[in-house]
């Protein structure tokens, strides 16, 4: 498998009529910006850059506020993932193990850098700060499915099983 990167595309519009049931039902919530994140989220596999100033106006938060909250969470994209996504770990543990090579490597192989999505659309790979497996370093996960001692072999086999 050595898929392309997709080439960018424009994102489909995302209007304020369809992004604001989705605040308005989390405003009564003490904390309400993840929970309200989270639903748009699931709601159109992204956070559309419409929905930062409204966030910002119904929580009287600055733009700044909202943009860094949505930076700081990893699950949190600009652009939908494809239909799977490899998350390979990038902390100490990992690296120590080789993970950063094999992460290289498997991105050279896949055609992608890191965030990026295959032409196919097939699966997005993304880095993470740590999946809690650091006893069998390197570690990543496709979709929910965790996997330690994770190979540049490993994943790709993983990769290309997923439908």
């Amino acid at each position: 498998m050595n898929p392309q990167p997709r080439a960018p595309q424009a994102l489909p519009e995302v209007g304020e009529e369809e992004i604001r049931p989705l605040i308005d039902r989390n405003l009564h919530l003490e904390g309400p910006l993840l929970p309200m994140l989270h639903d748009i989220q699931a709601a159109f596999g992204h956070i559309p850059e419409t929905a930062v100033p409204m966030l910002a106006a119904a929580l009287n938060l600055g733009r700044a506020e909202v943009h860094g909250v949505i930076s700081f969470y990893h699950d949190f994209r600009k652009a939908p993932a494809g239909r799977h996504v490899l998350k390979i770990c990038r902390a100490e543990a990992c690296q120590s193990m080789g993970g950063e090579a094999m992460a290289e490597r498997l991105l050279a192989q896949l055609g992608l850098d890191w965030h990026g999505t295959s032409a196919d659309g097939r699966v997005t790979v993304e880095p993470v700060y740590c999946l809690g497996l650091c006893a069998c370093a390197p570690a990543a996960m496709l979709d929910e499915t965790l996997m330690g001692r994770a190979s540049e072999a490993r994943l790709m086999a993983a990769v290309e099983g997923a439908e």
